[in-house]
C-alpha cells in the first residue's frame, strides 16, 4: 500500500511543505530509512539526521525547513507517527464465525460478526459483542460479558462473570478473574476465604502478556477506562485502578489498594495493600510503596517517599565513603593526641 505525502497529511490533519505528490511506501527511522519511505523528527537533531537520510519525506512538528525533502507538518510528531504506522500496517481483517474445533455453550450469545477461534471454550450465558475476536485456545467461563471490538489473544483465560468493555485488548497468557489470595489462619491452618466477586475491565484498556488480575472477595476488581497494563503485572483482589493509568512491567499491587486517574507505576514497583494512590501520581521503577500518596506527587525508593526527600538520601549515601574516611582520620588524630592529655601519676 502506498500513499502520497498530501494524502498522509490529510489523514493526519497536517500540511505539506514541498511536493505533496511524492509517493510514500512505508515509514522508518532516519538511520535505516530507504528511498520512498517517510521518516519522522521531534527535535532539531532528529530533523538534521532525517534530512541527510534516504527518506522521501519527513514527518515533523517543529518549524524546521528542509531544502531537500517535503515536510509533513503536524501538531504532534509522535502521535502522528503512531497513526501513520496504522496506515501502512493495518490490522488484518477477521472473518466472522467460529472454528470447527471451538466449543460454545448453547446459551452463549455471540454476535454474528464475532470470531471464535480454534480450540476456544465459551461457557454458559456468555455474551460476546460485535466484531470481537477470540484468537485461539481461549477459555471464557460461564457468565462472562465481552463488549464490541475486543481482542483476546491466544491462551487468555477469563474466569466466570468477568466483564470486559469495548475496544479492549488482552494479550497471550493473561488470566483475569482467578481467586484472590485470601486466607484466614485458624489454629495454624490457612483456611481459604471464598472469592465470590468479579473483575470489571472498562473500555479502551490494553493488557499485556502473562498478566494476572484477581477477582474481588465480594465486589469487583476494577481496571478503569483507557488504562494500559504492561506484561507480567499482578493485580490483587479488590484493587481499583483509575482511568488512563500506565502500569509498567512486573508491577505488583496488593489487595484493596485504589489508584486514582492518570497514575504511572514504573517497572517493578510494589504497592502494599489497602493504600490510596492519588491522581497523577508517578512512582519510579523498583520502588516499594508502603504509604498513601497524595495527588500529583512523584515518589521513589524502597520504602518509597517523595522524590526530593529520597534524592537527598541517595546523595547522602553516595557521600558515605568519604565521610567514613574523614571520620577514621579524625579518630586517628584524636588517638594521637590523647596520650598528651592524660595526667601523669605524679600529678595532683
Amino acid at each position: 500500500m502506498t500513499w502520497t505525502a498530501q494524502e498522509i497529511a490529510a489523514k493526519l490533519g497536517g500540511a505539506v511543505d514541498g511536493d505533496g505528490s511524492v509517493i510514500i511506501t512505508g515509514i522508518a527511522p532516519a538511520h535505516v530509512a530507504r528511498e520512498g519511505e517517510l521518516t519522522f523528527a521531534e527535535n532539531e537533531a532528529y530533523f538534521s539526521r532525517a534530512e541527510q537520510s534516504a527518506a522521501a519525506a519527513i514527518l515533523a512538528d517543529g518549524q524546521w525547513i528542509s531544502g531537500r525533502k517535503p515536510v509533513i507538518r503536524v501538531a504532534n510528531a509522535r502521535l502522528a507517527f503512531a497513526q501513520v504506522l496504522g496506515l501502512f500496517h493495518p490490522e488484518p481483517p477477521t472473518a466472522p464465525g467460529r472454528h470447527p474445533t471451538a466449543w460454545v455453550d448453547e446459551s452463549a450469545r455471540i454476535d454474528p460478526t464475532a470470531w471464535i477461534g480454534p480450540y476456544c471454550v465459551v461457557g454458559g450465558e456468555v455474551a460476546i459483542g460485535p466484531r470481537s475476536v477470540l484468537h485461539g485456545a481461549n477459555h471464557v467461563a460461564d457468565g462472562c460479558q465481552i463488549g464490541a471490538d475486543v481482542h483476546l489473544y491466544p491462551h487468555v483465560v477469563l474466569y466466570g462473570r468477568t466483564q470486559i468493555g469495548h475496544r479492549v485488548r488482552v494479550h497471550g497468557g493473561t488470566v483475569i478473574g482467578a481467586d484472590g489470595f485470601g486466607y484466614v489462619t485458624d489454629q495454624g491452618i490457612h483456611r481459604k476465604v471464598p472469592q465470590v466477586g468479579t473483575v470489571l475491565i472498562q473500555d479502551d484498556v490494553e493488557i499485556g502478556a502473562n498478566v494476572t488480575i484477581d477477582r474481588g472477595t465480594l465486589g469487583p476488581t476494577v481496571i478503569g477506562k483507557g488504562t494500559k497494563i504492561d506484561n507480567l503485572v499482578q493485580i490483587g483482589h479488590n484493587v481499583v485502578v483509575g482511568e488512563h493509568c500506565l502500569v509498567v512491567a512486573q508491577v505488583g499491587i496488593a489487595g484493596s489498594t485504589r489508584l486514582g486517574n492518570s497514575v504511572t507505576l514504573a517497572g517493578q514497583v510494589g504497592v502494599a495493600g489497602h493504600l490510596r494512590i492519588g491522581d497523577r501520581v508517578v512512582v519510579a521503577a523498583q520502588s516499594g510503596v508502603m504509604h498513601h500518596i497524595p495527588d500529583g506527587e512523584k515518589w521513589l525508593g524502597a520504602p518509597a517517599c517523595p522524590d526530593r526527600q529520597m534524592k537527598r538520601q541517595f546523595i547522602a549515601i553516595q557521600q558515605l565513603p568519604d565521610l567514613l574516611r574523614r571520620f577514621r582520620e579524625l579518630e586517628r588524630r584524636i588517638e594521637s593526641i590523647e596520650p598528651q592529655r592524660r595526667p601523669s601519676q605524679n600529678d595532683g
